[in-house]
């Protein structure tokens, strides 16, 4: 038996811990398993919606792991040290190192994901990568696996990982059985980088107004030089104050506006999809097709499907 050992932080959250419960220790879940959860020390921990568990074990249980998983918590500090040197000498020992959107705090706290590709909640990476230097933070996917450590991104990607680890472990086959008995696809075409907002600069950027004027004019064909014009800056000035200033180059921030302006149309309107790309800049239905399979691998057709709740036009069927 594959014992599969959940790790039970303070402040955890209750769904991402459900999820790998569900798949590894429900009744009708795969043979090949054994699930047990446990604490820092075995009793009651407090979740962050309220209410507590209680963990039958403490730390000991790691030591009989061969997969330890690590579910979300809040806040995202990092785990008394007891904790971080189980996790740490589990990885030693060669267990399977997992965690659930923000367990990954956990797991970057031990040091177990230095060097490492790493995913989390879009919302907390920001966080992750400012507080661990040493990780290689990536928002987008859904999972990311990195040898022996895997991460995945925030509530239900916890199910895609999980998933993941079945079709490892016994086959495409059963993995398919098991995501037919819980209802989702054994396989997501898809990653939340079509969930992830992108904030503008602030005021204190120095940015915003030549920002707040481009958002205006979209639809428009936009330089480096336009943007400089609506400054005091010489264009290569401009273009390196403003990636100094907001993390990015001045056309990468365009074409990320225009798609996000095109996935607010996509939502709010029901524009046809070769409007939606001439209103937001991207020119044509090919390009706006393009650029939403690069960032967010879907269709326009999808992502309406999924986010818009409009009524039907008149005419169409609701």
């Amino acid at each position: 038996m594959h014992h599969v050992v959940a790790l039970a932080l303070p402040g955890i959250v209750a769904l991402d811990l459900a999820i790998p419960a569900q798949v590894f220790g429900a009744p009708g879940s795969p043979g090949l398993y054994r699930f047990s959860l446990c604490a820092a020390e075995a009793g009651p921990v407090a979740t962050s919606t309220g209410f507590d568990l209680v963990a039958p074990r403490g730390l000991e249980a790691l030591t009989e792991a061969d997969t330890v998983i690590v579910p979300g918590y809040a806040p995202h500090d990092p785990p008394v040290p007891e904790v971080t040197e189980a996790l740490q000498a589990a990885a030693a020992r060669g267990a399977r190192l997992v965690s659930v959107c923000t367990g990954a705090f956990a797991l970057a706290a031990a040091g177990l994901l230095d060097g490492r590709r790493a995913t989390t909640h879009w919302m907390d990476a920001p966080d992750l990568a400012d507080r661990y230097r040493m990780v290689d933070v990536d928002p987008a996917p859904l999972y990311i696996a990195s040898g022996s450590v895997l991460t995945s991104a925030g509530f239900t990607a916890g199910i895609d990982l999980c998933l993941h680890l079945v079709r490892e472990d016994l086959g495409a086959d059963t993995a398919a059985e098991l995501a037919r008995r819980l209802v989702v696809p054994a396989h997501r075409e898809a990653n939340q980088a079509q969930y992830i907002s992108q904030p503008l600069p602030t005021d204190g950027t120095g940015m915003a107004d030549v920002c707040a004027w481009a958002l205006q004019h979209l639809d428009r064909p936009l330089t480096v030089a336009d943007l400089a014009h609506r400054t005091s800056l010489s264009p290569r000035s401009f273009a390196r104050r403003f990636t100094a200033e907001t993390g990015t180059t001045p056309l990468r921030w365009i074409n990320t506006q225009r798609l996000q302006q095109a996935r607010r149309l996509l939502e709010t309107t029901h524009l046809g999809v070769e409007e939606i790309a001439r209103r937001a800049g991207l020119g044509t239905a090919t390009n706006l097709r393009f650029h939403l399979a690069r960032e967010a691998q879907t269709t326009p057709t999808a992502y309406r499907r999924t986010f818009q709740r409009l009524p039907a036009p008149s005419g169409e069927p609701a």
